[in-house]
């Protein structure tokens, strides 16, 4: 199958230029002015004329089918996918999880029989480790070998996935020596107990309290922890859902003395604030750790994206039903799952808020949802850029469309959205993954099963050594 996209702007990291891309199979063939002119023949012709052809988006961070707080997130594999397609994303990252005193490789089985057979997109693992032993480090080797080459570790959440700095710094010494990365949960999660116990004991347990337990302060000495620990160790990190200033400060510090140290935000700290959780229990809808912020909080992660302080804008998707989910929490917030949708919107909310709104180029838009992601996590040159010989992840994406964003129309598997109502511009009008058009009129139109494993080269030497 030849499908020829013409008269559109194709939009990379790189720049911007008026061309036509021809699709043969799974890859991009041709990338062009004019090809049909030029004798370009397809089986199928579509018209982008006034329409971005970009790289398909990279969600490097969700949370599908995953067991949190005595419940499971409300999305599958199935579900979760489709529901990214119809946002432009055509590339997911999720998280197999190491069952505590188990091995990583009960973790792997257990994800690739969620994912498999059941994705809509192609898809990897990232590896939580949540018990850090002797025959865990050392089974890390073979999960770099086998294409999942990140691991992450969390200095929050005490026992359930909580690490102690002995053991991170472990785990980031072995990376060093099998060219995996470190990704790091950073805030002081037994501090945030203190302050969390305080004030439930206290009768506060209104959700909004999830939110000012978890200290912005405590995010940032944690960052800069581990940080730390990174540059002991001599190793890469990268910080998963920073959300605060406070953060971000460290990050930047870090990368101002040559420290690789890379950093990814999310749409939820860019666009909603504390004040969202100050709703009753309606606040519960807005629980996410790290907890949603001040506001006077946004425009320094907007400015770490323009500075690349912060590469990358995933969407750590985790939703949970408000109705039957969020409220098992609505006696005590320290009981309601924390997690949020936003699969289907984090492309649209970027173009509307960053490219509409001023903040960002539209060619650094699809660099932090696209083409950093794909650099970072072992992609580069197949994914995340409309170039020959690349895979043929491609959406047509129309720049003026106006939307309303409502759990009425979204496709994510849960009863509520954190942005309803808000009204966005842009929108993904045609999806293709691999070349063949998953999302076209409104309409999934993919195969059951299309998404393929993506077994992934690791990254960590050359981040370690600034070469990627």
């Amino acid at each position: 199958m030849r499908t020829l996209i013409a008269n559109g702007t194709v939009v990379n990291a790189g720049g911007s230029a008026e061309a036509d891309v021809l699709v043969d199979g799974e890859t991009i063939a041709l990338v062009g002015h004019d090809l049909a002119a030029a004798g370009v023949t397809a089986d199928r012709t579509i018209d982008a004329t006034g329409k971005y052809v970009i790289p398909g988006a990279i969600d490097a961070h969700t949370h599908f089918d995953m067991p949190f707080g005595g419940t499971m997130s409300k999305d599958t594999f199935e579900t979760g996918t489709r529901a990214a397609a119809f946002g432009g994303t055509t590339t997911i990252i999720d998280f197999a999880i190491q069952p505590k005193g188990g091995s990583l490789r009960d973790g792997i089985d257990a994800w690739h029989a969620k994912a498999e057979g059941q994705c809509a997109i192609d898809y990897g693992f990232h590896m939580i480790v949540s018990d850090v032993r002797d025959d865990v480090l050392a089974e890390m080797d073979g999960v770099v070998a086998e294409g999942i080459p990140e691991f992450k570790l969390f200095t929050a959440y005490p026992g359930v996935f909580y690490s102690d700095d002995g053991s991170i710094f472990r785990a980031m010494q072995r990376s060093v020596d099998n060219g995996g990365l470190i990704m790091m949960h950073a805030e002081n999660g037994i501090a945030i107990d203190v302050v969390a116990n305080q004030n439930a004991e206290s009768g506060h347990t209104e959700p909004y309290y999830h939110g000012v337990s978890r200290y912005p302060i405590f995010e940032g000495e944690a960052a800069n922890r581990v940080i730390r620990l990174a540059e002991a160790a001599n190793a890469a990190v990268y910080i998963v859902h920073l959300s605060s200033r406070d953060a971000l400060d460290a990050v930047r510090e870090a990368r101002d003395r040559g420290t690789p140290a890379y950093a990814e935000t999310c749409p939820q700290y860019l666009f909603l604030s504390l004040d969202d959780m100050g709703n009753g229990f309606e606040g519960a809808k807005f629980v996410c750790s790290p907890p949603l912020r001040p506001k006077d909080h946004q425009a320094a992660l907007w400015q770490g994206l323009q500075s690349d302080d912060l590469q990358v804008v995933a969407t750590d998707h985790c939703p949970f039903d408000f109705h039957g989910q969020k409220d098992l929490g609505r006696a005590d917030f320290r009981r309601i799952p924390n997690g949020l949708p936003a699969v289907e919107d984090r492309l649209d909310l970027l173009h509307d808020g960053g490219v509409v709104g001023g903040r960002l180029s539209r060619e650094r838009w699809v660099e932090v949802c696209s083409t950093a992601p794909a650099r970072l996590f072992g992609l580069a040159g197949r994914k995340g850029v409309v170039a020959p010989g690349a895979d043929a992840d491609l959406v047509v994406y129309d720049p003026a469309r106006r939307h309303v964003i409502s759990a009425a129309t979204h496709h994510m598997a849960v009863d509520y959205s954190c942005y309803e109502g808000r009204a966005v511009q842009g929108g993904s009008d045609v999806v293709l993954s691999r070349g063949t058009v998953i999302v076209e009129d409104g309409q999934y139109c993919g195969p059951k099963g299309h998404g393929r494993f993506l077994r992934r080269q690791p990254t960590g030497e050359a981040l370690r050594r600034g070469a990627v």
